[in-house]
């Protein structure tokens, strides 16, 4: 099956993404990745997620932070009000997420519907680990409304497809309550935690993102908050837009 760009999608594009997509095109060769490779259901709620966490090669060194420390980022002040990333405490928080990961919109994308252990074990894995990633539920004035995955894209096996930095920092997102989806919010708070890892991890040049191509809400949600689009990527569970926001850009995208 081959899994195209949607029409929609490639006017907004243009070809600020050529070089981009050319050197991903040379590293899915490199790694023998087939042009129908990873095309089916994804997982992605209004952002994405990668299905494995085995480590790319890397210099940093897991006795470090690799995030910089997100709990004590503080809030942003956004057009919505004011947002704040507050890392995931399983037995608090755990029947919310799991709530809705069993939403249809959502679990179409992220795959993890089903008893509380099912979103507990990927919360676990994360958790636990060398801290690569961070679940955070995103707080908007106070009430939890979205849930995050701050992570190292330069140190997740999304770093075998594409061309990896240093440092690189991915996000992905699902957005909770049916009222908040679809009225431009994910767009206001995708720039505004784009900000918050810029801002607070300065050894990053690129926050990332990979969303299913297929979720067309969430691609133009990243291009109108500041993302590029640099390329289309076969990955093991779906076709990805590769969407990039650049420190460099920062001020005029």
């Amino acid at each position: 099956m081959d899994l195209r760009l949607p029409d929609e999608l490639i006017a907004l594009f243009g070809t600020s993404g050529t070089a981009d997509a050319e050197a991903v095109q040379g590293v899915q060769v490199a790694q023998g990745v087939g042009a129908g490779a990873g095309a089916g259901v994804g997982r992605a709620g209004a952002g994405a997620r990668t299905a494995d966490r085995a480590p790319a090669p890397s210099a940093a060194s897991s006795a470090d932070d690799l995030l910089d420390n997100v709990a004590d980022w503080g809030p942003a002040t956004t057009s919505a009000g004011v947002f704040q990333l507050v890392p995931v405490r399983v037995e608090r928080d755990l029947p919310l997420i799991s709530r809705w990961m069993n939403d249809p919109a959502v679990a179409a994308f992220w795959e993890l519907a089903g008893a509380d252990d099912v979103t507990q074990t990927h919360l676990r894995d994360q958790i636990d680990g060398d801290g690569r990633s961070v679940p955070c539920l995103g707080v908007l004035d106070g009430t939890p409304m979205s849930y995050w995955e701050v992570y190292r894209a330069d140190l997740d096996a999304l770093a075998r497809h594409y061309p990896a930095r240093p440092h690189d920092t991915g996000l992905h997102l699902l957005i909770g309550g049916v009222a908040d989806r679809g009225r431009g919010l994910g767009t206001s708070l995708l720039r505004a935690v784009a900000d918050l890892v810029l801002d607070h991890r300065a050894a990053c040049a690129r926050v990332i993102a990979e969303p299913d191509l297929r979720n067309t809400p969430s691609v133009s949600a990243f291009l109108s908050a500041g993302f590029r689009f640099a390329a289309e990527v076969d990955l093991p569970d779906k076709r990805a837009a590769l969407m990039v926001r650049d420190r460099a850009l920062r001020a005029v995208l």
